[in-house]
């Protein structure tokens, strides 16, 4: 469902609007009465924390100080967000701003703005560098980071506590693990959400549990590897198929649902990522966290992600998209924006006031892990029609009786096709 967030008129006339002009950015005739329209994502889990709450309270602020300009914040679900943004450009009615999943498609069609025609230098420079450059096409970023997370394995120190259970580091364990807690009756052993709000994650943290990955060198698709068919077929045979996944099919359970059930209690074991914390700590339930267990011992390496923000060549707003931006991005509204929904920072100002905060020490294995973490390849023009076949197609890989070879097999050649298309 859609939730519209109209403020009140107000201007573009502030420090920020200077220092964006240090940017690049030059005059683009007056700046009253605009009206900014912005797609958002919803990160919360309902209307008590729904990101409308946020941009209208940040919308409201910075109104307030530019009297003429009005921002027009719509906000969807991660199940719908994508598509209205696509629907939108294909009708020839792009918003100002959108804040989704990917920005390489648009850019390549020549789209977007470039960060650096819109920011600041400073807000431009403050981007974690790993961020700005999965941001980029052809070396010029147009993705701007917005969120970011990581993952590591939660589990429930109740249900390990009563089983005598020990946190897996590998495989082999986190199975015996699975199979210990089922015949304790735990709902759901292991939560394995492959269906479509979020399949593209639980897919890329297994692929790189098992020494694979989306790309080889180059940023080449690989799904279709040795190493990923063998971590699906190990996922179909010893999880999905010993019925440890729960009751609920992978391709049909959506990660909100699995964390719910995390929540409830009902789940020994699921990959998370920091807004878990929360959830969980409000139903009172006690977990832990671990690195991901890989095939022979911890995985050496970890799924990041990263939400992104991009602006609109055709509504022509550049002057007042960019001071809107440059607000967005200070250090207090990107501390405000992860301590809302506990998302790691992407610039590097917030990243050090988090750091050093006691308030946050909870989000500090997120934190060590970034830097070292995997992207998906939002960098790739193909990269969203890839992400959304994964989506439809994946749950099939582990279903009892799938071939894990002739589902990664054809999501390789879409990607292919997909590459070619672009």
């Amino acid at each position: 469902m859609q939730r519209r967030v109209r403020t009140r008129a107000i201007a573009v006339v502030s420090a920020l609007g200077l220092t964006g002009a240090l940017g690049g950015c030059g005059a683009d005739g007056g700046s009253s009465d605009v009206t900014l329209r912005l797609v958002a994502a919803d990160y919360g889990t309902g209307a008590a924390d729904s990101s409308e709450k946020y941009w209208s309270e940040l919308a409201g602020e910075y109104e307030s100080d530019h009297p003429g300009v009005k921002i027009d914040v719509s906000v969807y679900s991660w199940n719908d967000v994508d598509r209205e943004v696509k629907e939108m450009v294909d009708a020839g009615d792009p918003p100002d701003i959108a804040q989704i999943g990917a920005y390489a498609d648009y850019a390549a069609e020549g789209k977007l703005y470039r960060a650096g025609d819109l920011l600041s230098i400073p807000v431009q420079a403050d981007f974690l560098s790993q961020l700005s450059v999965a941001g980029e096409v052809n070396s010029v970023q147009y993705g701007m980071p917005f969120a970011a997370s990581t993952r590591v394995l939660f589990y429930n120190k109740e249900l390990f506590g009563e089983a005598g259970l020990t946190p897996p580091t590998t495989w082999d364990e986190l199975a015996e693990t699975a199979e210990a807690l089922e015949a304790r009756g735990v709902t759901y052993p292991y939560a394995l959400p492959l269906g479509p709000e979020e399949a593209q994650a639980e897919t890329m943290q297994w692929l790189l549990s098992g020494d694979g990955g989306y790309t080889e060198l180059g940023n080449t698709y690989a799904i279709d590897s040795t190493e990923n068919v063998e971590t699906f077929s190990w996922l179909r045979d010893e999880l999905v198929g010993k019925g440890l996944t729960g009751p609920v099919a992978p391709g049909r359970l959506d990660r909100a649902k699995a964390f719910e059930a995390f929540a409830a209690g009902d789940v020994g074991m699921l990959n998370g990522h920091p807004s878990l914390m929360e959830t969980a700590g409000k139903k009172g339930v006690k977990y832990g966290m671990v690195p991901t267990p890989g095939v022979d011992g911890e995985s050496s390496s970890t799924l990041g992600v990263a939400d992104w923000m991009m602006a609109f060549k055709e509504p022509g707003h550049r002057d007042q998209v960019g001071d809107f931006l440059d607000f967005v991005y200070s250090e207090k509204n990107v501390l405000d924006f992860s301590r809302e929904y506990n998302l790691l920072p992407v610039t590097g100002s917030a990243s050090r006031a988090m750091a050093a905060s006691e308030q946050d020490r909870d989000l500090a294995p997120f934190l060590d892990q970034l830097p070292a973490s995997e992207l998906y390849p939002v960098g790739n023009t193909s990269w969203a029609a890839v992400n959304a076949e994964i989506k439809k197609q994946i749950g099939k890989a582990v279903a009892r009786g799938g071939s894990p070879a002739g589902v990664l097999g054809g999501l390789q050649a879409a990607a292919t096709r997909a590459e070619n298309a672009g």
